[in-house]
């Protein structure tokens, strides 16, 4: 993660931080659009890191109402270790996502919302077959998937002090 953050911080971002092992890594800049910066940060990787990933960028603002519009958190039955949620680097095609149908997948459940999916993964995300891939395959889009806790963990970290 170190390497990481020097990266970023070459790139001329500021207050960057890293959470955990975990790829995510919080920064501040008023310069670029979500697209332009996950072209360019997916750029300086491969040219420092000999790496070819996938970069999805978001807001801080955008990550806090991720945290409040989650339908299942607000269930007072649902575990929360079973709640997962997958962000999408674009908004996937119309016809893309009306092929997945949520009762097929039961008891496993997820609402999507234009550029993620709210996961809540009864019988484990180890187990479910609404993991990454299959929404990377399905919906022909760029995918990476968090626990709740970590995606709570980066809005608490990214929260912006006014």
């Amino acid at each position: 993660m170190p390497a990481l953050v020097k990266i970023f911080e070459s790139m001329g971002f500021q207050n960057v931080k890293t959470y955990l092992q975990s790829g995510n890594v919080i920064f501040e800049t008023d310069s670029f659009s979500e697209i332009d910066l996950q072209k360019q940060i997916t750029s300086q990787i491969k040219q420092d890191l000999y790496l070819n990933v996938p970069v999805i960028v978001f807001s801080s603002e955008y990550i806090a109402q991720v945290c409040e519009n989650n339908p299942f958190a607000k269930l007072l039955a649902t575990d929360v270790a079973k709640l997962y949620v997958t962000f999408f680097a674009e908004v996937p095609g119309h016809s893309s996502v009306e092929k997945i149908r949520s009762d097929q997948y039961l008891p496993d459940e997820f609402v999507m919302k234009e550029k993620l999916v709210y996961l809540n993964c009864i019988v484990g995300y180890g187990k479910t077959k609404l993991n990454n891939n299959f929404f990377e395959n399905k919906l022909k889009v760029i995918a990476t998937t968090r626990n709740w806790n970590t995606v709570n963990n980066l809005a608490a970290l990214s929260k912006v002090d006014n």
